[in-house]
């Protein structure tokens, strides 16, 4: 399964929260990984394909030895397999399966650049109602024609 730099792109502009929200819509309910987060706030967001590489204890100082390379594990109580996709800002991590990576950054995306339309009506001085489909969903279009996202 191939993971393209555009979901790449999108994955990096949307939050944990919102990815784990997408998750939940889709039945899947352990996908964050709590308590882990960057080593720096300033470093970027991080995105990319799990690969586990377990080492035994030392034998000596110098020599480790590798076992059970890429196997599936369990991080946080969140199942992980080689492949599955890392997405690591502030809040924490989320973990992605490789064959949903792609609808999962397009989902995420899309309701980012929705909740992004709705923050600025909102600053704007409109109310609430009717920023729900199927009345927002016409502004909405609207203003991605305009705005080309």
């Amino acid at each position: 399964m191939t993971f393209s730099d555009l979901s790449r792109q999108k994955l990096k502009s949307v939050s944990a929260a919102t990815l784990t929200s997408v998750r939940l819509k889709h039945g899947l309910r352990k996908v964050f990984i709590r308590n882990v987060h960057k080593i720096s706030k300033d470093a970027p967001r991080l995105v990319g394909p799990a690969y586990h590489s377990a080492l035994s204890a030392p034998t000596n100082l110098i020599r480790h030895h590798a076992l059970d390379l890429n196997q599936p594990i369990g991080c946080g109580d969140v199942p992980v397999y080689p492949g599955d996709i890392m997405v690591c800002d502030d809040e924490g991590v989320v973990v992605i399966p490789a064959a949903m990576a792609e609808e999962v950054a397009d989902e995420a995306f899309e309701q980012t650049v929705f909740e992004d339309f709705v923050e600025e009506r909102v600053s704007a001085g409109k109310g609430i109602f009717g920023l729900c489909p199927p009345e927002a969903e016409l502004a909405f279009r609207e203003r991605r024609r305009e705005k080309g996202r």
